[in-house]
């Protein structure tokens, strides 16, 4: 099968790009024809056969090709013009989008449907259904747009504050939902957590028989589990407001005798240092991070927005480390209360601190949440299951 996998960055950067490029690695040991299109960039780690992509765009740069981003960023015609060159070359079975809004756009879904290139998308957020795609604003969980106007964007200044930016955003999201209705152009939403499907139904009626929930896979290591815990609670990933950080460290505080550490980049990576009880120990990959998150009592998820499904939560499990994380969105669909570990009803400073101190002191609780992670890694998603659920999904939908 050939199989053109999408995305606006073809190295590793987040989950998304993660997600796409170990799964087309993987599909071509099943001997798939798989090319990729997305974003020129030195970085980039998978390509295709015609050298095609878009240009590199960097919003933070000062040169003068940024004023033009307001348009591109809404609808791009040199991601439309090179990607029908490359199904004309490529000629594809299937087209499997990721995360295309901005850099590339839903433009390209008009001219893979134009071709009668069968698609599907894995939805990583909730882009179709919020112009900022976090379903979160002002500090707070919101959905206003699901059902109301895409302009609540705009008067709530919901991206990045910028009124441009959130003016953009409305423009788009009415655009490509109201005018062009793109998004009933897709041939199936794969998502990967039912709590996403369910938004995306309750939005609209074209989602309704187009999707299906599929938890995203984990790289199970097929040793035990053989790293002694440590005396630490550990707070890793991207370290930005939305993640509940803020909150974290406020708790941090709070409980000078509990030893953390917090591993990870991000916007708000000054705020982790020079705590005293807390060891900020930077970005982490692979082995370091793997001895980071099996070493951990537990690890604590305090997202204040709607996770999707967060790997960081299925890594803990798969190490044996139990999760404290919020009791909503994607996050409550992975652990299991009580079991692997605690699921808090409202993400605050008195309830995460309760529940720190709970498991922290409890020696015996944490032995037996240990023990249930690592008996529920038979039951997590493996690469190799996954793609398999995959292959079924692409001969359904070319209908072979």
């Amino acid at each position: 099968m050939k199989i053109l996998m999408v995305n606006k960055y073809l190295y590793y950067k987040g989950g998304a790009e993660t997600y796409a490029l170990k799964i087309g690695k993987y599909l071509e040991k099943l001997n798939n024809q798989v090319q990729y299109f997305g974003m020129f960039s030195k970085k980039n780690v998978v390509g295709n056969e015609m050298n095609l992509y878009t240009q590199e765009m960097d919003f933070h740069t000062t040169k003068l090709q940024r004023f033009l981003y307001p348009f591109k960023i809404i609808y791009s015609f040199e991601a439309k013009r090179k990607l029908k060159k490359i199904i004309k070359k490529f000629k594809p079975d299937i087209i499997h989008l990721n995360n295309i809004n901005f850099q590339l756009t839903p433009s390209i879904i008009e001219i893979a449907h134009k071709m009668n290139v069968p698609i599907v998308q894995t939805v990583h957020d909730y882009q179709m259904i919020c112009p900022n795609h976090l379903l979160y604003q002002n500090n707070k969980i919101c959905e206003k747009c699901i059902h109301g106007s895409k302009w609540n964007c705009t008067k709530f200044n919901c991206i990045h504050g910028s009124k441009i930016k959130s003016i953009l955003g409305s423009i788009e999201s009415i655009f490509y939902n109201k005018i062009l209705k793109t998004y009933k152009k897709v041939s199936l939403y794969i998502c990967p957590s039912k709590f996403l499907e369910s938004k995306l139904i309750e939005s609209n009626d074209i989602y309704k028989g187009k999707t299906v929930t599929i938890q995203n896979f984990i790289e199970l290591k097929n040793n035990s589990i053989c790293y002694d815990k440590e005396d630490y609670v550990l707070f890793f990933g991207r370290l930005s407001e939305e993640k509940g950080l803020d909150i974290f460290l406020k708790v941090c505080k709070e409980l000078p005798n509990v030893n953390f550490k917090i591993a990870g980049t991000g916007p708000l990576e000054e705020k982790c240092k020079n705590i005293n009880n807390v060891e900020f120990v930077g970005f982490k990959t692979g082995k370091d991070l793997e001895k980071l998150i099996a070493k951990a009592k537990f690890s604590v998820y305090p997202s204040v927005w709607y996770e999707n499904c967060p790997l960081s939560i299925l890594e803990s499990e798969s190490l044996g480390t139990p999760v404290i994380t919020a009791n909503y969105g994607g996050m409550k669909e992975l652990v299991e209360d009580d079991k692997t570990g605690l699921l808090v009803d409202k993400i605050d400073v008195d309830s995460l601190k309760r529940s720190i101190e709970l498991l922290y002191k409890n020696d015996e609780k944490l032995n037996i949440m240990k023990e249930n992670c690592i008996a529920k890694r038979s039951k997590m998603v493996s690469i190799e299951q996954y793609c398999s659920q995959l292959m079924e999904i692409y001969k359904k939908v070319i209908k072979v």
